[in-house]
């Protein structure tokens, strides 16, 4: 259905069709054999602003972090500053005697592989996650293990996780036969697919080429590792471990297995950490992962294929998708991770967050049935909105 020519007129031409839908790398050959060298992004930015920009940065560590005023500031180029400065205050340029130049230019390979057109699956969400990966490695129970190792992998994993996201889902790339389905055989297709992506491009620029092969062949396999673990029908897998470890208190930090599995934990915690930010944060986060949402549903719908769970505007409303995703993806991942840190500041804090803005959610589900029920000449609620009322009004 995507080489269909009725879609030039209603979608775009059919280049663009083709670059939402198999990736900005569709041509499988890299930038460079295609003679096209990255450059870096122009910062046309005046001095006011940059001085914003870097007041913002001098409290990155802070849960209140607004990354979209940062990406304002920053002229849209909030992974690259972001990801920038962390490198430089966690001591990695140093430690790994990086090249700021190559490092810059990797950077802006990753940026410019993700779609600014997704409401939600863009750079900015990326920008988002490492905010909070930086957040979660300060967490003492974590960063007294860690190594520049650790702290590197994971800060790249962050940034790149959603590299090239299409704006779809895995069952939408099934259903409609992607060669990328097929490829990863049906499984954590988009999670391989950033994977291998993010790995094309540490090779084309050229980064970690200093290193020993077996360092970086090293840091590749754990990249990988860490990205297929934010595959969320695996989320169910990871909370079971957790759950495991936390009961027999056996979490060895000393053990780079045990650490690398909390690097896994804390980079799930990070992708999904929107419902635990402050309330205006937070419905952006989630008015924009329900515009593509409602997009994906628009295009099943134009092509008559069954229209996904939670992609129907129609019946899914923001409210009630908030709080289910509250209730049973991030509040059982939160509460374990709450348990691990011990309760810290920032866990509490998150926590509190998260039961405000199921609060807020509730609220305007409710205004919402009982505008319904006004226009209702009956009187009566619906029966699928009685459903849906008495399913999220249970504890």
């Amino acid at each position: 259905v995507f080489t269909d020519t009725t879609l030039s007129g209603e979608i775009g031409t059919k280049k663009k069709v083709k670059r939402l839908l198999s990736f900005q790398r569709y041509f499988h050959a890299s930038r460079l054999l295609r003679g096209i060298v990255p450059q870096a992004s122009l910062y046309l930015l005046d001095e006011d602003y940059l001085g914003q920009a870097r007041h913002m940065l001098s409290k990155v560590g802070m849960w209140d972090f607004d990354i979209f005023l940062f990406d304002r500031l920053t002229n849209g180029n909030s992974l690259v500053t972001l990801l920038c400065h962390l490198f430089n205050v966690h001591g990695l340029i140093h430690h790994f005697q990086l090249d700021m130049v190559t490092l810059h230019r990797f950077l802006v390979m990753v940026q410019e592989d993700y779609h600014s057109q997704n409401p939600y699956h863009n750079a900015v969400h990326a920008a988002d996650v490492t905010q909070a990966m930086h957040c979660y490695l300060r967490e003492p129970k974590l960063a007294n293990f860690l190594t520049p190792s650790d702290i590197m992998l994971g800060l790249l994993a962050a940034a790149a996780h959603d590299v090239d996201h299409p704006g779809v889902n895995q069952p939408f790339l099934i259903k409609t036969k992607h060669h990328l389905a097929s490829l990863y055989q049906n499984v954590s297709v988009l999670e391989n697919h950033h994977w291998r992506s993010t790995i094309g491009m540490l090779r084309e620029s050229r980064l970690l080429a200093h290193l020993p092969k077996e360092v970086t062949q090293d840091i590749e396999q754990q990249l990988g590792s860490l990205i297929l673990a934010t595959d969320i029908n695996r989320q169910n897998e990871f909370l079971i471990r957790l759950k495991s470890h936390l009961d027999n208190q056996d979490l060895r930090l000393e053990d780079a297995q045990d650490r690398h599995f909390m690097l896994q934990i804390a980079l799930k915690c990070a992708d999904i950490c929107n419902p635990c930010r402050l309330w205006d944060l937070s419905k952006q986060w989630s008015e924009r992962v329900c515009e593509e949402f409602y997009r994906q549903g628009d295009l099943e719908q134009k092509f008559e294929l069954e229209v996904s769970p939670l992609c129907n505007q129609q019946k899914d409303t923001i409210p009630s998708i908030q709080i289910g995703f509250m209730t049973y993806i991030v509040e059982p991942l939160f509460e374990r991770w709450a348990q691990f840190t011990g309760d810290t500041p920032l866990s509490e804090n998150m926590l509190n967050h998260l039961r405000r803005n199921k609060a807020k959610w509730r609220s305007l589900l409710h205004k919402q049935h009982s505008s319904s029920r006004s226009n209702d000449h009956s009187g009566q609620v619906t029966g699928s909105q009685e459903q849906t009322l008495n399913k999220e009004e249970t504890p």
